[in-house]
């Protein structure tokens, strides 16, 4: 009997970081896809009624700004985390989520407050973005600093999972209030309900991190860790950048972007192309655990070799199939994306805490995560859409992929494999900053 209560109790111990380094990025992509969902009711609610489009590209503007804020973000929960520990960040990450997505939904809109109501809207976007730019690579440094020896992968893919896991939770949301509730109500105030329940996943978070073991600083940067950072250590920011390119971008285009290409390009009504896309990202969690344990196996480096060539010599071949105009073809060329992406999302949060700084670890991690995520994913998009228009072919977004798989390539040739080292040993071996 105490044999089973003890399994229990390091289970529990297990358990606990997990979901308490998962929760924080369920919130922060349950709330990019519910605002992406009801992004057109949120624009009738918070803009002038004049033009529709211009209400759209408003909310959506917002949105964006959010996104803008992430470096700063990043600075600021990466300072918290190096210089107060882990548990201190991911505490404030998630707080300063959960209020605002609340908030947002008990906001009135511009018939009762005017040009406050955007403009309060606006405060609330970006205090999400501040979050945003520290908690998904917070909860990777976590992640892998409570890992047991030859299981950082795995564990650290756990925050991948979780960004993915939020982003169906808010697609299902938004899905199954639109199919129970009117029209009428949903745009009067159901829109609302999904921002409300976002208090409860961030209370959830926040009672499992206040409560879980701390991870504190191997050592403590003898500056502000933004300075240290910049100072000391910006190659090795420019490299993990570099070396995030491919999933930021891949993952924008081939799960956020494809949703408008395949109805452009294919003629597919919006709910076949909500549904082809859903199907390739339940597909992907999968994926990217099998990415964890792989990396744990054989290394990082062959991992993510494997997923940049699928990538590099892929792109085109599954564009075609993507252009078909059988769905069935099309979600098999999304699911190669998901390969891809998956496969390469699971093997690199532990490489990026192996080769970070051990002082500045989440603020070196989050500058060069927020760099390519903030801003090669965040442009992705519209570059795109531009080079599409510019083009004239469908199939020109595939170079996009093409290209950021060839810089994270190359970007990879300046890691050494860590995945068999301890972790305290790990940026000794990882360092080429000299």
């Amino acid at each position: 009997m105490r044999l089973t209560t003890g399994k229990q109790a390091v289970a529990e111990r297990r358990r606990r970081p997990i979901a308490a380094g998962m929760i924080g990025n369920v919130l922060e992509w349950y709330d990019f896809a519910i605002y992406g969902y009801f992004a057109a009711a949120i624009g009738r609610q918070f803009f002038p009624h004049e033009d529709p489009v211009a209400q759209l590209i408003a909310a959506f503007g917002i949105f964006a700004l959010g996104y803008l804020m992430r470096p700063l973000g990043g600075i600021i929960i990466g300072h918290i985390g190096d210089r107060h520990g882990r548990r201190a960040a991911l505490t404030f990450s998630v707080t300063a989520m959960a209020i605002p997505t609340f908030l947002m939904g008990l906001l009135p809109g511009y018939g009762t407050l005017g040009l406050a109501a955007p403009l309060l809207l606006m405060t609330l976007r970006m205090i999400q973005g501040l979050s945003v730019g520290g908690e998904q690579t917070c909860s990777i440094v976590f992640l892998a600093e409570h890992a047991p020896e030859g299981r950082r992968g795995v564990m650290a893919a756990l925050a991948t999972c979780g960004a993915i896991g939020g982003l169906l939770l808010g697609s299902a949301t938004g899905a199954i209030l639109a199919a129970l509730m009117t029209e009428q109500a949903l745009e009067a105030w159901g829109w609302r309900v999904p921002f409300l329940m976002g208090l409860a996943i961030g209370a959830a978070g926040y009672l499992l991190r206040r409560h879980v073991l701390d991870v504190m600083p191997e050592m403590r940067p003898q500056r502000a860790p933004i300075v240290e950072t910049v100072r000391e250590h910006w190659r090795r920011v420019l490299a993990l950048a570099g070396i995030c390119a491919f999933n930021a971008v891949g993952f924008y285009i081939a799960f956020v972007y494809l949703v408008s290409w395949l109805q452009n390009a294919d003629g597919f009504p919006p709910s076949r192309a909500l549904d082809i896309n859903t199907i390739s990202m339940v597909v992907m969690l999968p994926v990217v655990i099998a990415g964890g344990l792989l990396s744990d196996r054989i290394g990082r480096k062959p991992v993510m070799l494997a997923a940049l060539l699928i990538g590099l010599g892929g792109a085109v071949p599954l564009f075609w199939l993507l252009g078909e105009p059988s769905p069935a073809l099309a979600l098999l060329g999304q699911l190669g994306f998901a390969l891809a992406i998956g496969l390469y999302g699971g093997a690199l949060p532990a490489l990026l805490a192996e080769a970070a700084p051990a002082d500045v670890r989440c603020t070196a991690v989050a500058l060069g995560f927020n760099i390519a995520f903030g801003i090669m994913g965040g442009a992705a998009p519209l570059a795109a859409t531009w080079l599409v228009e510019r083009t004239g072919s469908e199939m020109a977004p595939a170079y996009i992929i093409m290209a950021v798989a060839a810089i994270s390539l190359l970007t990879l040739a300046l890691f050494r494999e860590t995945y068999r080292l301890p972790f305290l040993k790990t940026f000794q071996l990882a360092n080429t900053d000299g």
